[in-house]
């Protein structure tokens, strides 16, 4: 197991979304019990069969690197967390389903890891008629998008966040999942989320091994291509 080739996939969003009890039940199939706050970044690694039941099928470490949530613009906050982005093959965009914010500041956190030498201030959102969203349409990276604490909605509420996840998935050219992270029936084998999920990183698997272009294959550096106008919402 020790030999296995590995892929390296970033795991962002703001602090109290619930990313350390996403990469957990990820990881161990299991709930965290006592969640606390992640200082820095702490890595936990899953085993991926990719195209698994295919003749093309072998196993990979999936590393998830869980980058403390802080969204303070100090430069220094920002230059800490940049060595954690180097050489990434995949990003997990974590929000809180019940907070609007922490959806608007993925773009945040997207364009940080992605231009990770820009210094970006402030909060890139969406639903702007200047937000260009074919920006993402050629980022190599992969993308997945996931909303926590979908039990919390209330039923009054579900349609009109689900239509707000689904721009959020547009504009981030992802898939995206809604679970609860303290139950593990919304990963279970067969569901559409476990296969989103499994999808998602074999995607990065192949984007890492089975590329011939180097920028595809050790994360995004052309700065170039992602150009972005600072957005402000009222």
């Amino acid at each position: 197991m020790a030999s296995l080739d590995r892929v390296k996939v970033l795991v962002l969003g703001d602090s109290g979304v619930g990313k350390s009890s996403l990469v957990h039940l990820l990881c161990q199939n299991q709930v965290l019990g006592n969640p606390s706050w992640t200082v820095g970044c702490s890595v936990d690694v899953r085993v991926q069969d990719y195209r698994e039941g295919t003749p093309e099928e072998k196993t990979y470490y999936i590393e998830l690197w869980d980058v403390g949530g802080s969204v303070g613009s100090a430069s220094s906050v920002k230059s800490t967390r940049a060595v954690f982005y180097n050489s990434v093959n995949g990003i997990i965009l974590v929000h809180d389903l019940t907070n609007k914010k922490s959806s608007q500041n993925l773009y945040r956190w997207s364009l940080e890891a992605l231009n990770r030498d820009s210094s970006p201030t402030g909060v890139i959102v969406s639903n702007s008629s200047d937000y260009d969203r074919e920006q993402f349409a050629e980022n190599p990276v992969p993308l997945l998008l996931i909303g926590t604490k979908f039990d919390q909605i209330p039923e009054t509420k579900r349609n009109e966040v689900l239509t707000r996840t689904a721009f959020l998935s547009e504009d981030f050219n992802a898939e995206e999942i809604n679970l609860d992270c303290t139950n593990p029936r919304y990963l279970a084998a067969g569901t559409s989320n476990a296969v989103k999920l499994s999808r998602f990183f074999d995607k990065v698997i192949e984007k890492r091994y089975f590329t011939r272009d180097p920028s595809q294959m050790t994360g995004f550096t052309d700065r170039k291509r992602f150009n972005f106008k600072s957005l402000h919402y009222d």
